[in-house]
């Protein structure tokens, strides 16, 4: 199982949100490469970067630093926030991005998230981001009225080969993972899930451990990390294979 650190980037500066909410953030850097390159050398395979204002906004904002965090860094890095179009996808992996998270894209056109999973099946994501099991959208402003599971079965059926589950509700409160929505979206999908949101403590990431068996392949971990509840190196070494 992949722990991946989240990078959130707003106006250029290292923040969290609590529950997704864009007023209430807590900036931790004002270097996002910085903190890049600190989780790389502590031994993550992978970095999530995420355009908060792109996410906000509609469109990628904080392209330049993302360039940068991928140009500083030998590990893939996949990137979230703002992604729109056919073109900012391939703007994105022209600059070296390994893999783009979709969100409110795939929520509003189904067809064309098939199109892009048809020209680029195995580096796009999907983000399902629910409120109390219910799918949201722009940048967690809006709420539709798919349900989590059912619309990750969707997902599959026309194409997805990895998704990202995040619960708002816990994103950034340090409370703990919903365990039991994340159990819900891996009964319903066959293909590899990655967890977000309310990650505090090394005891969350063996709790969910326990679900790789079923399909969880990472979790997403940032405030815990950024408040130093634990070390990356730590949850790393979790995660690693037993014998």
């Amino acid at each position: 199982m992949i722990i991946f650190p989240a990078i959130d980037i707003k106006e250029g500066k290292v923040v969290r949100l609590s529950q997704g909410k864009f007023h209430e953030s807590t900036i931790y850097s004002s270097d996002p490469v910085l903190i890049a390159r600190k989780w790389a050398s502590s031994g993550a395979a992978w970095l999530h970067v995420i355009d908060l204002d792109g996410a906000e906004q509609g469109e990628i904002k904080n392209l330049a630093a993302i360039e940068k965090i991928v140009k500083s860094v030998k590990i893939p890095v996949q990137m979230g926030g703002g992604i729109r179009t056919h073109d900012d996808i391939a703007r994105l992996f022209a600059c070296g991005v390994a893999r783009v998270i979709l969100g409110t894209k795939a929520v509003e056109n189904r067809e064309s998230l098939k199109k892009l999973l048809e020209e680029w099946p195995e580096k796009i994501i999907v983000s399902l981001d629910c409120s109390r099991g219910i799918v949201t959208q722009k940048g967690w402003t809006a709420v539709s009225n798919l349900r989590g599971d059912a619309f990750a079965k969707e997902l599959e059926q026309i194409g997805l080969k990895t998704l990202i589950y995040t619960d708002i509700a816990r994103d950034g409160t340090l409370t703990g993972p919903n365990i039991k929505g994340i159990a819900e979206i891996l009964k319903a999908v066959k293909i590899p899930v990655i967890a977000s949101g309310g990650i505090s403590q090394l005891d969350d990431i063996i709790a969910l451990k326990e679900l790789e068996p079923n399909g969880l392949n990472g979790i997403i971990i940032g405030k815990a990390l950024y408040e130093g509840r634990f070390e990356l190196t730590d949850a790393i070494k979790l995660c690693l294979p037993k014998g």
